[in-house]
């Protein structure tokens, strides 16, 4: 029990940001001089940040300040600006007709009055521009005709005034309306009170975010064990939403779902050898040498089958169904045999290598964690060095999370406390139905020892691991037998909590940017998850500072610290089904940071529309260690944006709801993943030894990212990215479908092809209107409100083309229902792997029935033809 929490903010001064007014002013009153007599100006740094040569891209100097400054530190002073640069923005926003000329302090006086004058002026000169028709001309009256008859004309008239005043008056109503709607008193877009200047903002909040707060706080939370469904989990559950809440969020609150969850019973564990007596022998199961003053979780399979089970000893190498294949033309039968498969390799889903081993007659299954992977092999051990050691033992979930995300008894609905209906536990697809534990190479060794001399021997071109003192055999029918015992608490109805928080958008309130990391681990989780956990804790804490000095984004921003991802990422999932249509309509992209550092490469997975603002983002934050920027590092090693899998809580945003998704880390070798290893010691020397400067870079990034998604008046996405990234995936499920004799199937892609066509077109079309808008208002121009209606509408529109790739009246992919994008989900035999165009994979694999992948060609074609038509109509 937590008594006290360890971890005090440091108390930044909350001096304000330059608002918009006051940074197109000269001296803006909020930017006086408040320089203390030791303290030092940079600004270098500050004209860096608004100034541009001629014919360069923009460049901006980065502080790596670790100090809390003041927040007018950032910001550009009257002494600190040349009468030059200042006379040279002034020009150019004069020329832009963001200001008009006038004396000091008269500025936004004539900012505010000639916004008027200009929209008269234009009507003006509408009115001034009009022509009648040649053909209209030669029927009216000569102007000399005119002048002789209208003397007379006027005699004659007898007005009736009252219609003369009512015609008069609602002239004036008409136009009065007219200058109202085109003026900024009733602005659609948003106003520029509590508007700040954007660069000041980017400036502020990325060096405002503090590594010693991310480290105090990792500290704090790898102090006890917090898996799902326990009481750590809800103590930090509870310390999270007092973080958000002195953070400043709105509506902050502990979302509960009731879902089934699995605990392992006292001495209810068990791996033996149990003949012949000669060679009876019993695993320890348990990791030895964690911290003795830490309690630590006991080993098992989340989600795995209860039971005990017996049979003969068959080593599978990785355990894919490959590696099943190859025993079975071995003539080694695994009929009602205990499997032993490794770690990685050629399945890198623990779930499907239990799966595997099912379908292949295994009664149960054992995996272990190999030193050819993780281990010595690779280098030094922990405490030693960053690798698992010997009795380290990777945790983990076999639920199947490549055909069921959620609560596995709740599929296709939330799981809330008072929901009544429930799936069986029985034949459930999201389940496997044999008993698996993992154990450390340590325990693994005597198991592959006792093979000797059973089955088939085996050489180097397939199975041999690492661990020492073996002489690796497959294993048969007549190898010893072995007691799998996993005996289980399981639990239909475990609370879980996802803790929740927002900040509420000026412009467009009811859309959202999503900000999520889970906060259960199997055991500390110095990586996984805490360095994610404490990097949005810090992200939040630099908004909620920002929002106390009076900012608020266009757009609203939801932080979720979810829970019961572990599991099968039940937390986000439960809260996706609970707000499906919403999240459909009004969700535009999700950013998730699950392990944010176990190394110093930057590694990102993503929908390609996000592309363009994740590079332009890491332009603006510099790599620890070598003083690059991000950008320049990722250029410079070739790395490319990769697919999204099934690998966290992006999925459900991502496939179910069609919210554009990001996910991202600083990633290394490997490490004690999923062990009690994994804890703070470990990321303190191995992990990120450098203070947790890494962490600091990553909540940089993430904070950066919100800001211009959440911030940025044209929604930072890039439908050509998407275009051009989609028909590499056309030409690539090509190639595919070539290897697996689609050529002689004769599966037909042309559709496919001319899909792909259409949308490079209408993404063109797309993107001009948003060129467009930037040159004539993005760089601070005028924006009229019916300007501003077409760019909410343009942002809309951008958003909603993921939305429209779901395949909602289809039921999804076959087989795998909750996944209904078309383009994405995670491949159905390789969990943690992304996959194109899912349901024509998944029917190309599935004995390749040509009829009815070529029908899933069509529906797809059909279904991104659609999508691509509604970006421009």
């Amino acid at each position: 029990m937590v008594d006290e929490k360890p971890n005090k903010y440091s108390q930044h001064e909350s001096l304000p940001i330059l608002t918009y007014d006051e940074a197109i002013n000269s001296r803006p009153s909020s930017s006086q001089s408040f320089l203390g007599p030791t303290e030092t100006s940079h600004d270098a740094e500050r004209q860096g940040l608004l100034g541009r040569r001629d014919g360069q891209q923009d460049t901006y100097h980065i502080s790596m300040a670790e100090s809390p400054r003041s927040s007018l530190d950032l910001l550009p002073s009257s002494s600190e600006v040349s009468p030059r640069v200042t006379e040279e923005i002034r020009r150019e926003m004069m020329e832009m007709e963001v200001l008009e000329p006038g004396p000091d302090g008269d500025t936004r006086r004539h900012f505010q009055t000639n916004r008027l004058s200009k929209h008269l002026t234009s009507l003006t000169h509408s009115l001034s521009a009009m022509h009648l028709p040649i053909r209209l001309r030669q029927w009216l009256p000569s102007r000399d005709y005119l002048v002789a008859k209208i003397p007379s004309i006027l005699r004659n008239i007898r007005p009736d005034w009252i219609i003369v005043g009512r015609l008069f008056a609602l002239l004036l109503v008409l136009s009065l309306a007219y200058l109202l709607f085109l003026s900024d008193l009733f602005k659609v877009g948003p106003r520029e009170v509590g508007r700040f200047y954007p660069e000041h903002v980017r400036a502020w909040v990325r060096d405002h975010i503090n590594a010693t707060n991310i480290q105090d706080n990792a500290k704090y939370l790898t102090s006890f064990n917090h898996m799902a469904g326990t009481k750590g989990n809800y103590v930090t559950a509870d310390w999270v939403k007092d973080l958000f809440i002195e953070s400043n969020l709105e509506d902050v609150e502990m979302e509960r779902f009731d879902v089934y969850l699995n605990f392992p019973k006292e001495g209810g564990r068990r791996v033996a050898i149990i003949d012949p007596p000669e060679l009876a022998w019993e695993a320890l199961i348990e990791e030895e040498h964690v911290d003795q003053d830490m309690e630590q979780t006991p080993v098992f399979h989340g989600h795995s089958r209860s039971g005990t089970v017996k049979g003969p000893l068959i080593y599978a190498n990785y355990g894919s169904r490959e590696d099943f294949h190859r025993l079975e033309n071995q003539g080694i039968n695994v009929t009602g045999a205990v499997a032993l498969v490794r770690y990685y390799g050629s399945q890198g889903d623990r779930a499907l290598k239990v799966k595997a081993a099912e379908l292949a007659g295994a009664v149960g299954c054992i995996i272990y964690s190999d030193p050819a992977e993780d281990g010595f092999l690779r280098g030094k051990p922990y405490p030693d060095g960053r690798y698992m050691p010997s009795d380290g033992v990777q945790r983990g979930a076999v639920s199947l999370m490549s055909w069921v995300i959620g609560d596995v008894l709740s599929s296709g609905f939330a799981s809330f406390p008072e929901e009544d209906k429930r799936n069986s536990k029985d034949n459930n697809p999201g389940l496997n139905n044999i008993p698996s534990i993992p154990l450390a190479w340590r325990d693994a060794q005597k198991l592959l020892q006792a093979l000797q001399g059973h089955g088939m021997k085996l050489d180097d071109r397939w199975g041999k691991g690492g661990v020492p003192d073996v002489e690796w055999w497959t294993g048969d029918s007549s190898s010893p037998t072995v007691l799998l015992m996993n005996e289980q608490d399981e639990v239909e109805r475990s609370p879980i909590y996802n803790v929740l928080g927002r900040i509420t958008g000026i412009e467009q309130p009811e859309k959202s940017i999503v900000v999520g990391n889970h906060r259960d681990s199997w055991c500390l989780g110095g990586a996984d998850p805490v360095s994610g956990s404490v990097v949005l804790l810090e992200v939040i804490r630099v908004f909620g500072e920002l929002r106390k000095q009076g900012w608020a984004p266009l757009r609203t921003i939801e932080f979720a610290s979810w829970d019961g991802e572990e599991y099968n990422l039940i937390g986000s999932t439960e809260h996706v089904e609970a707000r499906i249509d919403d999240l459909r309509r009004n969700g535009f992209a999700y950013l998730n940071v699950d392990v944010a550092v176990t190394g110093t490469d930057f590694e990102a997975s993503s929908s390609p529309i996000l592309e363009t603002v994740l590079l332009h983002t890491l332009e603006r934050v510099v790599d620890p260690v070598s003083n690059q920027t991000l950008r320049h590092i990722w250029a410079e090693k070739g790395s490319t944006l990769q697919g999204l899998g099934a690998g966290s809580d992006y999925v459900a945003f991502q496939d179910m709801v069609g919210t554009s998704s990001l996910d991202m880390s600083f990633s290394g070798e490997p490490y004690p993943y999923h062990s009690c290893y994994d804890n703070f010691d470990w990321m303190d020397r191995f992990g990120d030894p450098a203070s947790f400067q890494y962490h600091k870079a990553m909540a940089q990034v993430w904070a950066l990212l919100i800001l211009a998604l959440a911030d940025e008046e044209l929604l930072p996405f890039n439908l050509e990215d998407y275009a051009n990234a989609v028909k590499g995936y056309v030409d690539d499920l090509e190639e595919y479908a070539k290897t697996k004799g689609a050529e002689k199937e004769r599966l037909d892609l042309t559709s496919l092809h001319g899909a792909v066509d259409e949308l490079t077109r209408n993404a063109a079309e797309f993107e001009a209107w948003g060129k467009d808008w930037k040159d004539a208002i993005g760089r601070g121009g005028f924006e009229s409100n019916v300007m501003a209606m077409k760019r909410i509408s343009h942002n809309t529109r951008m958003a909603n083309f993921e939305t429209n790739l779901l395949d909602i009246g289809g039921g999804g992919l076959p087989g795998r229902e909750q996944f209904v994008h078309v383009i994405f989900a995670p491949q159905a035999w390789s969990g943690y792997d992304e996959t194109f165009f899912p349901s024509i994979r998944d029917a190309i694999d599935d004995g390749f029935n040509v009829t009815f992948a070529q029908e899933q060609v069509e529906r797809v074609a059909g279904i991104l033809s659609y999508a691509s038509r509604k970006l421009n109509n």
